[in-house]
């Protein structure tokens, strides 16, 4: 579990993250949803520490984050796997070397060892015998499954994804939703998502921290969501003609 307390970050004049508290639950996904420029991707990059906090907590188990030393916070990061937006993949690296990468970084694995695990996770993410292709060579959805291979493949105990589905079809968001999911309670990991994608927050949303400027303005889960009577929730989730009318078929059940 991760918990964050009464944390804050301004940048200048502007107080992005305000007061926010929230749990973060181990073996679920949680998912941090809100408008654009609202301070959700920011909350992330506090947790993993790309910037600091002005004040709160960010508690790892048992340790404060950011009263750590840095070779303390960087023990806690070894145990954190990143699915970035873009994917991140290295373009010059194979799909095997993108994957290795982590375990070449932080651990002592033999190369056969090393091969082992990367094998696994690629299986995993249904990319079993792709090792040799380079990133070019692989469709939108391959290279966000690439990217997730890579972020599992230290085994780590949190996992963190800014916008998974993003520049992906549906379809294939479904499937990335769906492996995340299924990763998450395989290897009970405390995952926290970062996302716009309402058949995310609909579907694999188990707990939810809805961010309004900068505030945690509402928390449940993806069953509570859809009967919320949070005037700024209900206007985000319900922005699409598409939601509009899940909305409208629900009211008459």
């Amino acid at each position: 579990m991760i918990e964050i307390r009464n944390i804050n970050k301004t940048f200048g004049d502007r107080h992005i993250v305000k007061d926010v508290s929230f749990k973060f639950l181990q073996g679920k996904t949680n998912l941090i949803i809100g408008e654009s420029g609202c301070g959700k991707t920011t909350i992330l990059k506090l947790m993993v520490g790309l910037h600091p906090v002005d004040s709160g907590d960010i508690i790892y188990g048992t340790e404060n984050f950011p009263k750590l030393t840095s070779d303390g916070q960087q023990e806690i990061r070894k145990k954190i796997g990143m699915l970035f937006q873009g994917g991140a993949l290295f373009d010059s690296q194979t799909l095997e070397e993108n994957v290795r990468f982590p375990l070449d970084m932080f651990t002592t694995l033999s190369r056969e060892e090393k091969t082992e695990r990367v094998n696994f996770c690629l299986k995993r993410v249904k990319l079993e015998g792709k090792n040799a292709l380079y990133p070019a060579e692989l469709s939108g959805g391959m290279k966000k499954r690439a990217a997730l291979a890579r972020a599992i493949a230290n085994n780590p105990s949190y996992l963190f994804c800014d916008e998974p589905n993003s520049g992906l079809d549906p379809k294939t968001s479904i499937i990335i939703d769906e492996l995340i999911n299924d990763i998450t309670r395989e290897f009970n990991m405390t995952t926290i998502i970062v996302t716009h994608d309402m058949n995310s927050v609909i579907e694999i949303g188990d707990n939810i921290m809805f961010v309004h400027k900068g505030e945690n303005w509402w928390t449940g889960d993806k069953s509570q969501i859809l009967k919320t009577k949070n005037e700024e929730l209900f206007n985000f989730v319900f922005a699409s003609e598409f939601m509009k009318n899940i909305y409208s078929s629900l009211s008459k059940l």
